[in-house]
């Protein structure tokens, strides 16, 4: 019998005496990877407090955009989208997130290109009608064909076993609870968002203009920054254009993914890129050395 999440355990949960500890177990995400499809596990969950727990920040970040489409964060607790959604990798285990935590598969967890972070969503599952409750702690996925990615924990929840049609509703009491909890405040936040607040995505030609990182000293190493993997070869060519102030960027080929990364770096490039990516643009990429992934967060 599967487990759901019951929305009536969640709000007694909020409305009881919460732990607010911040938690330091808990991606670096956002790179884009095509999904993973979902392998049988063991039903692993921790308790439910984890989702209302502190964050180590609450996170917003600056309007980007991917694939000419221009995302616009922010706090809209009005959110309620229909779209695909896709597993995340279990390799991205121990990396951070947009908001400080660290990834762990079975946690009940997913991304958003534009909700704040964290914040609570509802997402059911179109093809059976299975719902669940995720906290919301990363920025992706970084291809438009998909609005969520869903730890393999909350996709097996639901049912998913790759790519599926989903429903995804904020849980605005919920949302503003956790909010204040990382921000250390009570004090009540309307749950209607603020004026011109709420995320859109707009077709545009240009693009807000972000003050690029600091061209990395020429090196030649072992590491290679992941951005993003796009199904478009011009996309993924224009986005490696636009990055080239942070190292040599370049388009991978690999199966039917156009993957862009930042390569040639030593360890103290690498790790400068990393963060420079972060802050200026809201991604959390992925990290290679010599070919093989490791945790962006090891260097």
């Amino acid at each position: 019998m599967k487990k759901v999440v019951s929305l009536a355990v969640l709000t007694a949960l909020v409305a009881g005496c919460m732990d607010t500890t911040q938690n330091q177990n808990a991606t670096s995400y956002g790179n884009g990877f095509e999904e993973e499809q979902l392998a049988p596990a063991e039903n692993n969950l921790n308790s439910n407090a984890y989702l209302m727990a502190a964050a180590p920040k609450y996170y917003i970040g600056s309007p980007y955009k991917i694939e000419d489409i221009q995302y616009i964060p922010g706090e809209d607790m009005t959110y309620n989208q229909t779209g695909i959604a896709g597993i995340i990798p279990t390799e991205l285990n121990g990396s951070k997130t947009s908001d400080g935590e660290t990834f762990d598969s079975n946690q009940l967890v997913a991304t958003s290109k534009t909700l704040p972070l964290p914040s609570i969503a509802k997402v059911t599952n179109l093809e059976n009608g299975n719902s669940v409750v995720v906290r919301v702690n990363n920025r992706g996925p970084f291809v438009n064909t998909r609005i969520m990615d869903l730890s393999s924990a909350a996709a097996q929840q639901i049912g998913m076993r790759g790519n599926t049609k989903v429903q995804i509703q904020i849980m605005p009491n919920e949302s503003t609870t956790v909010k204040n909890a990382t921000l250390g405040t009570t004090e009540k936040t309307e749950t209607a968002p603020a004026e011109n607040a709420a995320p859109v995505v707009v077709q545009e030609t240009t693009v807000t203009q972000q003050t690029p990182a600091p061209t990395p000293v020429a090196t030649s190493g072992d590491y290679s920054v992941q951005v993003v993997a796009v199904y478009s070869e011009d996309n993924a060519n224009a986005l490696a254009r636009e990055l080239a102030p942070y190292g040599h960027a370049v388009v991978v080929h690999e199966a039917d993914m156009y993957k862009v990364r930042i390569i040639d770096l030593d360890a103290q490039n690498a790790r400068r890129v990393i963060d420079a990516l972060r802050n200026d643009k809201g991604m959390s990429p992925g990290l290679l050395k010599s070919g093989k992934w490791i945790n962006a967060d090891s260097i």
